[in-house]
């Protein structure tokens, strides 16, 4: 199928053009275009933490499904604006910490902290073999998109959560949150604030399944503001 792309600003001067047509596999996501772009045009790559995607006029996230004539748009962040976006996000393979990192990471912040949220080979006394985790997608999103914002009511502060979803395997990472600010006391404040309300608020359940092939959700605390 065949994909008419738009890319403005600094996304087109990446692709050496501001508007190409592409040929792309049925069935196809943008998660799929952005691979295609990276491996044709590896300049793109350090901005897609500020780029938004629109499939004819729609923001959309990397799982919006593409078909044959659409028109997709790569959006830096408008002039007059930060510059900067919010940077919150689920996706659905592994997670590309040092993009994360790249998002919040400016000359004006000096202390940079990254957690890892990785997957443990154990829980309770059970050996653990992977974990899967689900989401009400688009309430989680937003749930995210929150909490980025909150914490960047912080002047100068700089804040990233990005949060995997399906099947995790033992030792990769299923959440990093990267917050940037500064100076050390508030960044370390901001990435501690930020898991918390994550667990708290965030719409994403986690299954585990161990060893002996048996497999449980882990629902322990029901989430702020619902009924008790």
């Amino acid at each position: 199928m065949k994909i008419h792309l738009l890319a403005f600003a600094s996304a087109g001067d990446a692709l050496g053009a501001s508007e190409m047509e592409i040929e792309m596999p049925a069935g196809s996501r943008v998660a799929d275009l952005r691979a295609h772009l990276d491996r044709e045009h590896p300049g793109i790559i350090p901005l897609w933490p500020r780029l938004a995607v629109a499939v004819d006029g729609r923001v959309v996230t990397p799982e919006e499904p593409l078909r044959d004539g659409v028109e997709v748009a790569l959006l830096p962040p408008v002039s007059g604006g930060s510059g900067e976006p919010l940077c919150a996000d689920l996706v659905d393979s592994p997670i590309e910490t040092d993009r994360v990192i790249a998002a919040v990471s400016g000359p004006g912040r000096g202390a940079v902290v990254v957690f890892l949220g990785t997957v443990r080979d154990h829980h309770a006394g059970r050996p653990v073999a992977k974990l899967t985790y689900s989401a009400y997608r688009s309430m989680a999103l937003e749930g995210l998109r929150r909490i980025v914002t909150d914490l960047e009511a912080t002047s100068g502060l700089r804040a990233a959560i990005v949060h995997r979803l399906g099947e995790v395997p033992v030792g990769e990472a299923s959440v990093v949150i990267a917050v940037a600010s500064p100076h050390r006391a508030a960044a370390y404040e901001a990435s501690r604030t930020a898991l918390e309300r994550l667990k708290a608020e965030i719409p994403i359940w986690k299954r585990e399944h161990y060893a002996d092939g048996e497999a449980a959700w882990r629902e322990e605390e029901p989430l702020v503001g619902a009924n008790r």
